[in-house]
C-alpha cells in the first residue's frame, strides 16, 4: 500500500491557515466545545487508558481527555501543523497536564504497534491524501481491542452555515476553490459509503455512522474574524486589496444575519459520529 505524503496539507497547515487557527484558538474552542464534550464522554464510557487524538490542532480535545484519564492513562495528540502543536504543548504546560503531542503526519508516522486502545478525532481526519493508507497506519497503532470515534461533517447541504461566506462572496471572489465530493477537506467524509469503504479497506470493522446535530455558538463580535480569517474565504481574502476585502465583508456579513441571535451567532452543525473497532 502506497503512503502518499500530505504535501499540500502540510504546506497549508504550516503556513497561513495554521497561523490563522492559532490566532483564533479561543474562538474555535468556544464554538466546538460541545463536540469536544461528546468525544470526552465517549472516552469516559470506553474505559480507555491510552488515547490518540488525530489531527488535534491546538490541543483542546487532547487536554480534555487528559483531565479525564488523570494519572491512570495517557492522551497523545498528533497534528501535521507545527504552529498548532507548539500552542498545544504550551497549553498543556500552563495547565500542568501531562498530555503528549507529536508534530507529524498520522498517515505515515511510525507509531509503536498496538500502543493505543482508543483513537478519537474532532474534524481532524478528512484531510488525508490517501485515507486508506492513513487508517491502515492507525489500525497498526491500535490494540486488537481498540476503538475509533470520529466526528466529521455531514453534507454541504445539511451545513449551510459553513458555506455561507463562500456563497455570498463567490460573485466577487472567483478564486475560491470549488468543493469536490470525497476530496480531502472539510466535507471529505460526508458520504457514509465512502467512509465505510475507507475504514473497512484499512482493516477496521463494525463501522457505524450515527447522525448527530450539535448546536454551536460564539460571540457575535467575532463573526467578522470567523469569515475573514478561516476557511476558503479567509484564504481567498489574504491577497485581496482593501477595497475588495471591504466589499466582500459587507456581502458576507449580510448573508450571516439569519444566524445572529442577539449577542451570539448560533448554528447547527450536522455531523456524523463514526464508530469502528480494531477487532475483526
Amino acid at each position: 500500500m502506497q503512503n502518499i505524503p500530505n504535501e499540500e496539507m502540510a504546506a497549508l497547515w504550516n503556513g497561513a491557515s495554521g497561523q490563522a487557527w492559532v490566532d483564533e484558538q479561543a474562538l474555535l474552542d468556544q464554538t466546538y466545545q460541545p463536540i469536544e464534550k461528546l468525544l470526552a464522554d465517549a472516552v469516559t464510557a470506553s474505559g480507555a487508558r491510552s488515547v490518540l487524538d488525530i489531527g488535534c490542532g491546538s490541543g483542546a480535545t487532547t487536554l480534555a481527555v487528559t483531565r479525564i484519564l488523570g494519572p491512570r492513562g495517557q492522551a497523545t495528540g498528533i497534528d501535521i501543523s507545527e504552529p498548532l502543536i507548539s500552542v498545544a504543548r504550551i497549553r498543556a504546560q500552563r495547565a500542568g497536564l501531562a498530555a503528549n503531542f507529536i508534530r507529524a503526519d498520522a498517515q505515515t508516522h511510525a507509531f509503536a504497534p498496538a500502543s493505543f486502545d482508543m483513537m478519537i478525532s474532532r474534524f481532524g481526519v478528512m484531510f488525508f491524501e490517501n485515507p486508506v493508507a492513513a487508517f491502515a497506519n492507525l489500525r497498526r497503532a491500535s490494540t486488537n481491542t481498540g476503538a475509533l470515534r470520529l466526528v466529521v461533517f455531514r453534507s454541504i447541504a445539511e451545513n449551510p452555515f459553513m458555506t455561507t461566506a463562500e456563497r455570498a462572496a463567490a460573485p466577487i471572489l472567483p478564486n475560491i476553490p470549488a468543493r469536490k465530493a470525497n476530496a480531502p477537506g472539510q466535507f471529505g467524509f460526508a458520504d457514509p459509503r465512502h467512509v465505510q469503504r475507507i475504514l473497512e479497506e484499512s482493516g477496521w470493522s463494525g463501522v457505524e455512522l450515527a447522525p448527530i446535530d450539535v448546536e454551536c455558538a460564539f460571540e457575535a463580535t467575532a463573526l467578522e474574524r470567523f469569515f475573514t480569517r478561516l476557511g476558503p474565504v479567509g484564504h481567498a481574502l489574504r491577497d485581496a486589496d482593501e477595497g475588495l476585502r471591504n466589499q466582500a465583508s459587507q456581502r458576507i456579513r449580510a448573508a450571516f444575519q439569519p444566524f445572529v441571535r442577539g449577542a451570539e451567532v448560533r448554528f447547527i452543525a450536522a455531523l456524523w459520529m463514526v464508530s469502528a473497532r480494531a477487532a475483526s
